[in-house]
């Protein structure tokens, strides 16, 4: 089955390096709320798509609405529902309070010890062995210390503390991610949500004189120990895909319409393992069943390919019709395999 064999760490490998057989790896994230409204229907669509991965997503914290601190002194709103938050304090609002500020132990960040023995179970059973990093570890990472309209007045200043706080960051996640790689990951998953809606909160000039120096320090020392760099990022990312390869992102994950599968076909493809998030704004939640079937289709016969180096994943949320999930889940496993029947041409390398 599809969705066994890129389970396994040498099965995943060839799929994003365009080494595979050419199918597509096809992910399903309910949001736990939805999921708990009918479980058995949920259940039943699971066995259904058996070569679609289809999981239920519940952080005990995001269950019911709270407020929590984390680890950089940020406060964080949680609406509830099992959806993300929003960080409401910013412990940097005001320059004079950097001077007092401390940036957490790396070692803190998780319990590394037992993070090795996973690794090494991984490795005992072939599958992949990955670490990670938090969401929003870089760019916004400074938009939740300073708050947002802060950060950009910094940007458009050029404030040197801003710089300091750039740094300052960036040294943090070099050190846990030569954490990771010294306990022998084959993969690391960063986030990062780099754009707007229809365009990049910054010129393309200034991500490159600011946070393209950062973002490089981080991925080399992946790149450098042969650990692939999974980046995913929301929003409008076009002007800066090329720079993103470049750096060291080995799987990108961006948003299909926001970005264009035109413009992703042009940059990434053959470049990059695509791993595609499927829509979550327009067709997949207003959309007719056919419409829903002939993007998943299109998304697939525009980035696949007989070697692979494509991967779809899909979340559904609150207020996405539930038959309208079901069809996403239902086309990713009709569609998933178009790549190994019907184009017997030449495979790619990345």
């Amino acid at each position: 089955m599809a969705l066994e064999e890129i389970r396994h760490r040498d099965g995943f490998l060839r799929l994003i390096r365009g080494q595979g057989s050419g199918i597509v790896r096809c992910l399903t994230c309910i949001n736990g709320f939805l999921w708990d409204e009918d479980p058995k229907f949920y259940e039943r669509l699971k066995e259904e798509a058996a070569d679609v991965d289809v999981t239920a997503s519940r952080l005990p914290e995001r269950e019911k609405e709270n407020f929590r601190r984390d680890a950089w002194g940020c406060l964080w709103h949680y609406p509830g529902r099992y959806l993300d938050g929003q960080a409401v304090e910013h412990p940097l609002d005001d320059w004079g309070k950097l001077k007092d500020f401390r940036v957490p132990s790396p070692d803190d960040y998780t319990q590394w010890a037992e993070a090795g023995k996973g690794i090494q179970e991984a490795k005992r059973n072939g599958t992949l062995a990955g670490g990670g990093v938090e969401h929003g570890f870089l760019y916004l990472k400074m938009t939740y210390l300073r708050g947002f309209q802060n950060f950009m007045i910094d940007l458009a200043e050029r404030r040197d503390e801003l710089y300091q706080l750039r740094d300052m960051i960036a040294d943090y996640w070099v050190a846990v991610v030569k954490n990771w790689v010294e306990l022998g990951v084959d993969i690391i998953r960063f986030g990062d949500d780099l754009g707007h809606q229809n365009a990049l909160p910054m010129s393309p000039a200034t991500w490159r004189e600011f946070l393209k120096p950062a973002f490089r320090r981080i991925f080399e020392v992946c790149r450098g120990n042969n650990v692939e760099v999974f980046l995913h990022t929301d929003g409008y990312i076009v002007d800066v895909i090329a720079d993103l390869i470049e750096i060291g992102v080995t799987i990108l994950n961006p948003q299909d319409l926001v970005n264009g599968l035109d413009n992703l076909k042009r940059l990434a493809w053959g470049k990059v393992c695509i791993d595609l998030d499927v829509d979550r704004q327009k067709i997949t939640v207003f959309g007719r069943p056919e419409e829903i079937d002939a993007h998943i289709e299109n998304c697939i016969r525009t980035l696949g390919s007989p070697g692979g180096g494509l991967m779809l994943r899909y979340g559904a949320y609150p207020g996405t019709p539930r038959e309208n999930a079901a069809q996403v889940v239902r086309s990713m496993q009709k569609h998933h395999r178009l790549w190994t029947s019907t184009h017997p041409s030449e495979k790619r390398h990345l």
